[in-house]
Formats: structure tokens, C-alpha cells, sequence
């Protein structure tokens, strides 16, 4: 593990929990960073197993230790929740909420909820996250086949192929949209693109490639785009709307319906998170600050708090019954707070209970006798 990529982690926890505790414009953009990371470090990992293994043990070693790090929470949380609904629903709590998550239920279960998500516009608020954990899964499925069959002098090609294709698909959905529009896409271009995993695997592929190859001039151009990347989005947001928007978005509000940024902005967001990634692999930057370890540990722990977070803030405020839904900074600010150490109390039971001693059998039953992958 790269010093550093658990505080990252954490950042990129920490950008969606304010988005959905406190409406932080930019935050969704903390998942583009999970996918970033996601392509950088898995491709990594895929590299090192093709050179070490035959094609048996590649692919019984990947999936053997990822089914271990990623199903059992996310299982345990789906049943967990359907329990609590059954049991919420009798005491006729939040009725509505509790047959909704009963009905799309079946949709997590099988990992395809982003596809779902693009035909529906009442989604439910204890899934609703959960695609982008479906599109992780799907990318683990089609990526270590990919980088299986493609020989070494051609990996570059299909990273370079990957970033490409994420761009041409999103501008392409958006053509054949304008020409006719699906019925089964609710809202829009914008909303049906959003959730796909053909329309994020730029991410992967930016990632993907830094796991192998140096981006040219890498700290030069994050100076440039991080000032260049807020102007030029507060710049399409005025062009298309008369406006710059909230500035705690950025120029990159959820979903960038305006501006066409929803085909080039992903793109940009997701290429100046591999120039951060790089800074902080190749040249230690923010080295300090990212190795903090309470930072780490947020990392650390980061899938049971990105997977347990969205259940709480709608909670915590219910559990109060109404005290602290006032308008007001500090009461705000005061919910926030108990919603991030409740999400934390509960993602570190989680992670010393339950993750840790599963994730130690990584190791006993798909060892790879060197570090421990991730």
C-alpha cells in the first residue's frame, strides 16, 4: 500500500458524507476519487498476480480475496436493513421508505442497482449509494479478464482505450438521447449517464494507467488544473445558465445537467484526481497530512463508512424527533457532527467484529506470499 492512499480514501469519504450530511456541493465528486483509486490500485494488484501466478490461481487468488474485503458487509447491511424494515414497518415507522427499500431490495442483491437507478426517480434513500458499489463489482468482473488476455506490450493501449471509450460512450448516449429519447431513462441524458459503468470507465482506465505509467509533467499540469478545473466550471455553468452557482460546488454541480458537462466534465474531474493520486504516489506530496492517523484510520475503515453513512443521516434526525431540524449554522453544524460519530461508532463495531476477522483469511486461503494486497 502507497503511503498516503488511506487518507485519500478518507477524503473521499468524507467529500460524499457532506454531501448528503450538509448538501457540499463538490461532494459527489469524492466517488469519481473512489474510482480513481479503485482502477490505480486493482490494476496494480492484477499486474502483480499475472506475474506471479498461472491463470488458475490469478483469478481463484483475485476473486477468492476480493469476495472476502467486499460481500460480507455488503450483504450484511442489505439483510440487516430488510430486517429493520420488516420490523419498522410493522410498528408502521416510515412506512413509505420501508416498502420501497422492500421492492428495490432484490436489485442490490444482484448488483445491479445503477441500472435500475437510471429507470427510476423514487430510489430508495438506503440504497440509493449503493450504485456505485454495483458498478465497482461489475468493473471487478469484465477488468482482471481484460488485463488476463491483453499481452504487456499492449496494456497501454487498452488503458488508453478505456479512458477514451468512458468519453465516447457518454457522448454518444447523449447523441442517440437527443435524437430519440429512451423511455426507460428517467429525467434525462444527464441522469440515465450518471449511474453506467460504460460511463465512469474512464476513471478505471485513468487509474489504471497510473499504476503503470508516469502521467508527463504530472506536477505541473495539477498546478494548472487546480486552479484551471474550478474556472472553467463556474465558466460553462454561467455560459449555459446566467450563473456560477453555489461556489461549494465548484463549477460541478451533482449530476452537471448544464453545459454538456455531464460528457466532458467527468473526464476532468477524473483526470485531475489521477494527477493528485500521482502527486502523492510518485512524489510523497501531501504525504504528512494524508499519513495523519486518525486520517489513515478513516481510510482505513472507509468502505464500512461509505456503506453505513447514508442510513444514518436519514436516522439520526428522526431518532431526535425533530430537535434538530432547524435551519440554523449551529444546529447544522451540531447534526453533522452526531451523524459522522454515530456513522463512525457503528463502521468501527463493523470493521473489529466482523471485516477484520474475515479479511484475515485472505491470506490463509488465497495467500499470494508477499504484502498484503488490498
Amino acid at each position: 500500500m502507497y503511503a498516503g492512499l488511506d487518507g485519500l480514501r478518507a477524503i473521499a469519504f468524507l467529500m460524499v458524507f457532506l454531501l448528503h450530511a450538509d448538501n457540499f456541493g463538490i461532494g459527489w465528486a469524492g466517488v469519481q476519487l473512489f474510482f480513481v483509486l479503485s482502477g490505480f490500485l486493482i490494476t496494480g494488484i492484477l499486474l502483480d498476480l499475472k506475474k506471479k501466478f498461472s491463470h488458475k490461481d490469478y483469478f481463484i487468488k483475485f476473486y477468492g480475496r476480493r469476495f472476502l474485503r467486499i460481500f460480507p458487509l455488503y450483504y450484511f447491511y442489505l439483510f440487516a436493513v430488510l430486517a429493520l424494515a420488516f420490523v419498522l414497518e410493522g410498528l408502521n415507522f416510515a412506512k413509505p421508505q420501508m416498502e420501497i427499500y422492500r421492492a428495490q431490495f432484490p436489485f442490490a442483491v444482484s448488483y445491479i442497482y445503477n441500472f435500475f437507478w437510471m429507470t427510476s426517480t423514487n430510489l430508495s434513500i438506503f440504497l440509493s449509494h449503493f450504485w456505485s458499489l454495483c458498478i465497482e463489482e461489475q468493473f471487478y468482473i469484465v477488468w482482471p479478464l481484460l488485463i488476463f488476455l491483453v499481452p504487456e506490450k499492449r496494456m497501454k493501449d487498452l488503458f488508453l482505450a478505456a479512458i477514451a471509450s468512458g468519453l465516447l460512450f457518454r457522448l454518444g448516449f447523449t447523441i442517440a438521447y437527443q435524437i430519440h429519447p429512451f423511455s426507460f431513462v428517467m429525467r434525462g441524458a444527464w441522469y440515465g449517464i450518471y449511474p453506467l459503468p460504460f460511463s465512469q470507465i474512464d476513471a478505471f482506465g485513468l487509474g489504471a494507467y497510473l499504476s503503470r505509467y508516469q502521467i508527463p509533467k504530472a506536477d505541473k499540469q495539477l498546478a494548472v488544473l487546480v486552479v484551471a478545473v474550478p474556472l472553467i466550471g463556474y465558466l460553462s455553468q454561467f455560459l449555459s445558465t446566467g450563473s456560477i452557482g453555489s461556489l461549494d460546488a465548484f463549477g460541478y454541480p451533482f449530476f452537471m445537467k448544464s453545459g454538456f458537462q455531464f460528457v466532458w466534465g467527468y473526464t476532468l474531474l477524473d483526470y485531475l484526481f489521477a494527477l493528485i493520486i500521482s502527486a502523492v504516489v510518485r512524489g510523497g506530496a501531501f504525504w504528512k497530512f494524508l499519513s495523519w492517523k486518525p486520517l489513515a484510520f478513516l481510510g482505513k475503515i472507509s468502505y464500512g463508512l461509505y456503506v453505513y453513512h447514508l442510513a444514518v443521516v436519514w436516522f439520526v434526525p428522526r431518532l431526535f424527533g425533530g430537535i434538530l431540524t432547524g435551519q440554523s449554522l449551529l444546529t447544522k453544524l451540531l447534526l453533522t457532527v452526531i451523524e459522522f460519530c454515530v456513522t463512525l461508532l457503528i463502521s468501527v463495531l463493523s470493521y473489529y467484529l466482523m471485516e477484520k476477522p474475515i479479511l484475515s483469511l485472505k491470506d490463509q486461503f488465497f495467500a499470494v506470499h508477499e504484502k498484503k494486497l488490498a
